[in-house]
């Protein structure tokens, strides 16, 4: 994952720690994860249709094609 190792993460983890304090780290955590879902859930139905319509287009013989 983007080539970051655990040492790499915890340092993360105590800069972001040291820079809003113990109190706020669940409500960013919450906030974090509301704003995934919401990103997963808006973006879903269009990953979805693509994919619908990635089915309905038939598949063209390139022979068939080549011939005309």
């Amino acid at each position: 994952m983007f080539g970051l190792g655990v040492p790499e993460l915890v340092l993360i983890l105590v800069i972001i720690l040291v820079l809003f304090g113990a109190k706020n780290l669940p409500d960013i955590g919450k906030a974090l994860g509301k704003t995934i879902t919401e990103f997963r859930n808006a973006t879903g139905p269009e990953l979805d249709k693509t994919d619908t319509a990635k089915k309905e287009i038939p598949a063209v013989d390139k022979k068939e094609e080549s011939r005309k």
